[in-house]
Order: C-alpha cells, then sequence, then structure tokens
C-alpha cells in the first residue's frame, strides 16, 4: 500500500452539455480532506455548472467520488450527507423564516412524510448561533441585507453536516466588509468541523488568501491546477483573462493579482 490519502472529493474526466453546448469537457480535480479548493477562471468558463456537475444537479459525462466512494451509486438522500451545496443565487422565499429556511439543510435526515426530531431542530440552532443568526431566527428571508443572506444560504448547507460543502460565489454583491467576513467564517468552519471546501471565486487575490489550492478553468476545460503561486502566473492569466496584470507577493507569500492599465502609447502601437 502506498499509504496516500484519499482525497474528500475527486471529479474525474466531468464533461457537461447543455442546451446542444459544449461546457465541460473532461475536467478533472481534487481535494484532500480539510483543504480549500478554489475554481477560478473568466466568465462563461463552466466554473458554476463545474460545481453543479459535481453536486448531482445537471446530467454529466466522468465521475464524482466522496471519500472514494462513486456517487452515482448512491442514493440521493445518501449523497446529500456527503455533499452541501450552496448555490450563488438561490431563489430565497421572502415570507419563509430564517430558522424554517435553514431548518430545510436536514431533509436527507428525515424521513418521507415525517418531521423533523429534537436532534435536527438542535443542529439547526446551533449553526444558526455559531454564523450570529439566532437572533434573527424568526425574521422574514424577504427583511435580511445582502450578508445576511449570504450567511443563512451557508447556514442550510452547514446544517446538512456533509464533509464537503461546495460554494458557487459565496461573495458576489457583496462589498469588501462582508466579503471578509463571509471568507472568514467559512474558513473557520472549516478548520474547527474538518471540512473539505470547494468554491468557485471570481476575485482572484481572494482566491489565493484563502484557497490551499486552485484549478483554473477556460472555455470548459482545466488549464492548470495547483498551488496559487503556480496557477496565478502571469502568462496564464494574460491568456486566459485577456488581461494586463502584475502578479506580486502578498501576504505570507500568497500572490495578489494587481490589473496594469495600458500606457497611451501601447494603446496607440495596438490600434
Amino acid at each position: 500500500m502506498s499509504g496516500r490519502a484519499v482525497p474528500a472529493v475527486e471529479a474525474r474526466g466531468v464533461g457537461v452539455t447543455l442546451g446542444g453546448r459544449r461546457v465541460l469537457a473532461d475536467v478533472t480535480l481534487s481535494a484532500a480532506p480539510g483543504q480549500w479548493l478554489a475554481v477560478i477562471g473568466p466568465n462563461g468558463a463552466g466554473k458554476s455548472t463545474l460545481l453543479r456537475a459535481v453536486a448531482g444537479l445537471v446530467p454529466r459525462e466522468g465521475e464524482v467520488l466522496v471519500e472514494g466512494t462513486a456517487v452515482d451509486d448512491l442514493r440521493p438522500r445518501r449523497r446529500a450527507r456527503l455533499i452541501a451545496y450552496a448555490p450563488q443565487s438561490p431563489a430565497l422565499p421572502p415570507d419563509m423564516t430564517v430558522y424554517d429556511y435553514a431548518l430545510l439543510g436536514r431533509t436527507p435526515y428525515i424521513a418521507y412524510l415525517g418531521s423533523e426530531s429534537a436532534r435536527d431542530r438542535e443542529v439547526t440552532r446551533s449553526v444558526l448561533e455559531r454564523l450570529d443568526l439566532d437572533g434573527f431566527a424568526s425574521r422574514p428571508l424577504g427583511h435580511l441585507s445582502g450578508g445576511e443572506r449570504q450567511r443563512v444560504v451557508l447556514a442550510r448547507a452547514l446544517v446538512q453536516q456533509a464533509p464537503v460543502l461546495l460554494l458557487d460565489e459565496p461573495t458576489t454583491a457583496l462589498d469588501l466588509g462582508h466579503q471578509q467576513q463571509v471568507l472568514e467564517l467559512v474558513d473557520r468552519l472549516r478548520l474547527a468541523d474538518d471540512l473539505t471546501v470547494v468554491t468557485t471565486l471570481h476575485d482572484l487575490s481572494l482566491a489565493a488568501q484563502y484557497a490551499d489550492a486552485l484549478v483554473l478553468l477556460a472555455a470548459g476545460r482545466a488549464v492548470a491546477a495547483g498551488p496559487p503561486a503556480r496557477v496565478l502566473a502571469e502568462p496564464l492569466l494574460t491568456e486566459h483573462f485577456g488581461a494586463r496584470v502584475r502578479v506580486e507577493p502578498g501576504p505570507e507569500g500568497r500572490p495578489v493579482v494587481h490589473l496594469v492599465r495600458p500606457s497611451v502609447a501601447s494603446m496607440a502601437e495596438e490600434a
């Protein structure tokens, strides 16, 4: 035996076709237990579709494994106990309370036609407390700010108590302060509960600051993978994002990506 640790989540040769268009082709990724993996790439690269494919929400080719088990061999309720997914823009019923929405995360544990148990209620209350949402438990979702809504979506996913957490753009539409709060919260929960986190993030510097590893998607294919310093290389970013960038070492040596405005002279030469 090699002694190599089994990945917490692994995708092998994932392909997705939607509406006759090839969105993903032969994508492979792997995240170790307790690791934070960020999927980056330009708009339309297939990042959100990749997370939905791993979560089993769109038809796909290829294989997805959690802790070495092929999820296609599992019933949906069992799969939901292994993978929790928080979409980028979920439908939040405005009249539903924060508590009732979070409690939906216990669905995989509640018998068909049954009702929640004392354990389900305890887990839900505990998660809301950890996310500083216990004071909002009875508040309708339609009365929340953007940052509060993001925390509620995260709460529902955490209430599932799955070892793998998929987050699609968890900082979308948030200001800088709330972006930092959400990402710090995810990181604290990851470390405390030994979660494996896979996120899509459009902000490359944020991805580098929080993730242990990156996967760069472009035109539906994984074109680079590895530590942030390797993936966030200026030639790769210039080629796949079509942007002028400068990459510098930031906190703890993690890369920071700066946009570089072209000079008037260079713009004239290109024209």
